[in-house]
């Protein structure tokens, strides 16, 4: 997630998903790349942010996508709507695809709150086998209260694509205190949300702890205990539910809050670590 002073070139472009509808993408191409990670952002935000991330991962040796999913940044179309609950799993599998098809291997693929969401579901789903997966703060459970699940389940057949406030609290992203500033001057980001998108998280995180046991990709969690966005109680229950699967590594940063990969130092340092230590495990040495 990028601030004010990251460096690194991406190339943009778009990309016609299944229904023609056109999602904006950004490569950071790798002339002697080793491997290659397609990022999947989170709710309200966009590709733009993964600046950071996506040039600690090429100095690393590989090649990075990352897009703006339907409803966010330079994607066009109704902010946080969806015309079909689930066009988010299309999209990114469209997306994957087309990213393998140009590379000698497959992707791994990273995933950060919604991001880990969409991702964890499409995998769970079969709709893409990236060879090892990524899921950061995945919103698997939200604070919201049982009766706000109804009422987006009632309104996602009424009003599927009203606007509403997505009641996030900015404030608790990072403990960086250039942050919640920088997210909130951003004109790319948006803080709404429609009832068939929220029908959709909730809907899909149950499925995703549901059915943690059927995980085969080795997969990295990483969760922030003091996570204030997403419940980190949903990726807990992910991880218990994977207890006879050798694919599922977590990693628990207690005090953390939910941008793991955007954290002060020396904690973003730290999870950076975890992170670059799973990666070398899994591909070898350079």
């Amino acid at each position: 997630m990028n601030q004010p002073g990251d460096h690194g070139t991406d190339q943009s472009h778009s990309l016609a998903m299944a229904d023609g509808h056109p999602l904006f993408v950004r490569d950071w191409p790798h002339a002697r790349a080793r491997d290659a990670v397609l990022i999947v952002h989170g709710l309200g935000e966009h590709s733009g942010r993964y600046q950071r991330l996506a040039t600690w991962f090429h100095t690393r040796g590989y090649a990075v996508r990352a897009y703006d999913q339907r409803g966010h940044g330079r994607t066009a179309g109704r902010r946080g709507a969806l015309p079909h609950r689930d066009d988010l799993l299309e999209d990114l599998a469209t997306v994957y695809q087309d990213y393998a098809g140009r590379l000698p291997q497959p992707p791994l693929l990273l995933g950060h709150s919604m991001g880990g969401l969409v991702a964890a579901r499409c995998v769970l789903d079969q709709r893409i086998q990236p060879p090892a997966m990524v899921l950061s703060s995945p919103a698997l459970r939200t604070w919201e209260p049982i009766w706000k699940r109804y009422l987006a389940t009632a309104m996602s057949k009424l009003a599927p694509n009203l606007p509403l406030p997505n009641g996030l609290p900015f404030d608790k992203l990072s403990h960086d205190p250039q942050v919640e500033p920088a997210y909130r001057a951003d004109p790319l980001r948006h803080g709404w949300i429609t009832p068939r998108l929220a029908d959709f998280i909730f809907r899909a995180g149950d499925d995703s702890v549901r059915d943690a046991s059927q995980l085969t990709v080795p997969t990295l969690l990483l969760v922030a205990g003091a996570d204030r966005l997403v419940n980190p109680a949903g990726s807990r229950d992910f991880s218990s539910g994977t207890w006879a699967s050798k694919y599922l590594t977590t990693r628990y940063f207690d005090s953390l809050y939910h941008e793991l990969f955007n954290e002060a130092e020396p904690s973003r340092s730290q999870v950076l670590k975890q992170l670059g230590d799973w990666l070398q495990k899994r591909q070898g040495p350079v």
